[in-house]
């Protein structure tokens, strides 16, 4: 269906592509891999007509083909899926999905009738019901997701793209997915399956392209690949040791450094109880909106408690906000690095002292020496893939800009450090540097509490183990009782802990 060959792209400074093949055949899943920074964004706006090459071939159904632009590529059937969603939040579903293309009437009116009755049928076809006046913005994140790919089979496609498709989905929805993939690989769609979730490519894919700096590394199936193999081609280093052991064993008895009691936020989260313990990383495990974040919010103070308590320091309160929470040594690293957590066109030196700016004033200026020294060193002790501390955080790959907001929070906080999805969005060289990193801060004495969707993570990474249902807290798992099926029973059954 589709094959690229020798593919080269370079920009001012940096050789993106140096000879990339790859060949998706018709109703194929086909996983394109590799770490941050290998080159599969350049190559997939190569292909979808955003990028030029260099040099090199693109051949759809044999036919040698040049795109002058992204409409070119996509009225010959090539569909792109970013892992940003490109809609429209006050228009409805069948406004999206038509959006440039809504049909008229023969007295040359918009016939929105026409429109969600086409709507409808194109989302039946993905086996989904859904109400297409809705407005975009009211939708579940998989429900939009879901409206991408409906814009993308208006036109029936012949390749369709999607970039890291359930970084914002989890558990059923991910299933859900998979099963509308299925469907149109069934119809003879070509599908690219672009993801640093090794397990979803296993499950999914029939086959997959690693590429490394810029080049072609290997095309094999996926089928008799394993796990090792696979991310040795990706890095081009054994990464057998994904989760490193303690540097320094935690104590017998851990002090409890932060207590959250019968903590209720509206409907969200009823009743929860933890502690936290120094030198000790606490895994919160559970399904996509049972809760989990919210009760760290509430914790750190973003979210409003309507009952319940935080004790941190000899302190107990019933209302915390963040400005307490950081003068208490707490630390928060939020799931949405973009659009919560780093200032994007700021410097790496300014985003990591942003949390302690203290530490950088002279008087009433800010101490720009003593902020670049900073940055230095937290380049240096969290391997920081960057030009130095004056380069703009808008221009690194996912997994260095999550070290940087990793590093801010680590000099800032001395008690307790939150995570939420640390390595959503990363490759599995950098999840290997932030699981080190990790460790590292707990053989500090910093009690951390680690929130993820990724089972093999909580297991490989926590000593002790929550998981919550439906906003309640339903188990604690410690130690030898940490594994996949004990915390997935207790995510999907009706149990309190006791």
């Amino acid at each position: 269906m589709l094959s690229v060959s020798g593919i080269r792209k370079a920009f001012p400074g940096v050789q993106a592509l140096a000879g990339v093949d790859l060949e998706v055949r018709a109703g194929e899943i086909h996983a394109l891999v590799g770490e941050n920074g290998a080159g599969k964004s350049t190559l997939t706006r190569i292909i979808a007509g955003v990028e030029r090459p260099d040099a090199g071939e693109i051949r759809l159904n044999q036919e040698v083909v040049q795109w002058h632009g992204p409409a070119q590529a996509k009225a010959a059937g090539i569909h792109v899926i970013y892992q940003e969603f490109v809609l429209f939040p006050h228009l409805t579903v069948a406004e999206n999905i038509f959006l440039g293309r809504m049909p008229h009437n023969r007295l040359g009116f918009i016939d929105h009738a026409q429109a969600e009755r086409r709507s409808r049928e194109i989302l039946s076809r993905l086996g989904i019901t859904m109400d297409v006046r809705r407005q975009v913005r009211l939708l579940s994140v998989a429900d939009q997701q879901m409206v991408e790919i409906a814009k993308a089979l208006v036109e029936t496609p012949k390749v369709l793209i999607l970039d890291e498709p359930t970084a914002v989905i989890a558990g059923r929805e991910v299933d859900l997915l998979f099963d509308r993939l299925r469907r149109l690989q069934e119809a003879g769609v070509a599908i690219i399956y672009i993801s640093h979730r090794l397990d979803e490519i296993f499950a999914l894919c029939d086959r997959l392209t690693v590429i490394k700096d810029g080049q072609w590394i290997a095309t094999r199936p996926v089928a008799g690949m394993t796990r090792d193999t696979l991310i040795t081609l990706m890095v081009g280093r054994d990464l057998a040791h994904l989760f490193p052991a303690h540097e320094r064993p935690p104590p017998a008895q851990p002090e409890i450094v932060l207590q959250a009691q019968d903590i209720h936020v509206g409907s969200r989260v009823r009743g929860c109880s933890l502690d936290l313990r120094a030198g000790v990383i606490t895994g919160l495990a559970g399904m996509v909106g049972s809760g989990r974040s919210e009760l760290a919010m509430a914790i750190f103070g973003g979210l409003p408690m309507e009952r319940g308590a935080v004790t941190v320091g000899g302190h107990t309160f019933r209302r915390i906000t963040p400005g307490q929470a950081i003068a208490l040594g707490i630390g928060f690293v939020t799931e949405d690095r973009k659009g919560q957590g780093l200032a994007m066109l700021q410097t790496v030196g300014a985003n990591i002292s942003a949390a302690n700016l203290d530490s950088v004033r002279r008087g009433i200026m800010r101490d720009g020496a003593r902020e670049w020294q900073i940055a230095e060193e937290d380049i240096g002790s969290y391997q920081i893939a960057c030009r130095g501390p004056g380069t703009l955080v808008s221009t690194m790959s996912g997994g260095n800009q999550q070290k940087v907001l990793i590093a801010r929070w680590a000099r800032a906080c001395h008690r307790v450090l939150i995570l939420d999805e640390p390595t959503r969005g990363v490759d599995v060289g950098a999840r290997a540097e932030i699981y080190r990193i990790m460790r590292g801060l707990a053989a500090r004495g910093i009690a951390i509490l680690m929130i993820s969707s990724e089972l093999p993570e909580i297991v490989g990474m926590s000593d002790r183990v929550y998981v919550m249902r439906e906003g309640s807290i339903t188990g604690f798992l410690e130690k030898d009782a940490i594994t996949e099926e004990a915390v997935v029973d207790l995510a999907t059954h009706d149990r309190q802990a006791a």
